[in-house]
């Protein structure tokens, strides 16, 4: 579906900011392997974060690229016929390069801004990581190398012969709500 492909960096940034989480995939012994995961963006380095031992994560640092994907779930959308309906939604898929975040502060900041994401606010409630927490959480630095987005929405594909059928078809809205 090229039509509801885009590559302008607005689009993708604002799904990247706007989704909850995100899917990292690497090679893990010969298998394509994904895994969710909560994410920042800083300009253009998405830091996704885990536990220190993550194979996906590991593998990922090991080839030195992956990819990483996101969607944003809009809702239904209901045509008169099952074959012409789908969801509506924002969805980015990344390339880039990988690092492990290091530094000390640089860590810190990208975890404050993945907890930032998540929920807005909640840095100033909890208390600061300890030495252990910091030793086991791996921060992996993802560079925006290359990225495409898809966005669909708007009216389903009917048949000309099944518009005049008695059945609704519309956007059956849905959202993340807190």
């Amino acid at each position: 579906m090229p039509g509801k492909a885009t590559y302008d960096a607005a689009t993708i940034f604002a799904i990247v900011d706007g989704a909850p989480m995100c899917h990292v995939a690497a090679t893990v012994d010969g298998i394509a392997m994904a895994l969710p995961t909560l994410h920042a963006r800083v300009g253009t380095t998405i830091y996704p974060h885990g536990s220190k031992s993550n194979a996906i994560f590991r593998a990922a640092l090991d080839a030195g690229i992956a990819s990483l994907s996101m969607t944003i779930y809009d809702g239904l959308r209901l045509a008169r016929s099952a074959f012409e309906s789908s969801i509506a939604y924002r969805s980015v898929v990344i390339v880039g390069a990988t690092r492990e975040v290091t530094d000390v502060e640089e860590k810190r900041q990208a975890l404050a801004a993945v907890l930032e994401t998540a929920l807005p606010g909640r840095g100033g409630e909890v208390r600061a990581m300890n030495p252990r927490e910091e030793k086991l959480t791996l921060v992996v630095a993802l560079s925006i190398d290359e990225a495409s987005a898809k966005v669909s929405f708007g009216p389903t594909g009917d048949d000309p012969e099944d518009a005049a059928l008695p059945i609704w078809s519309g956007t059956v809205p849905a959202r993340v709500v807190y």
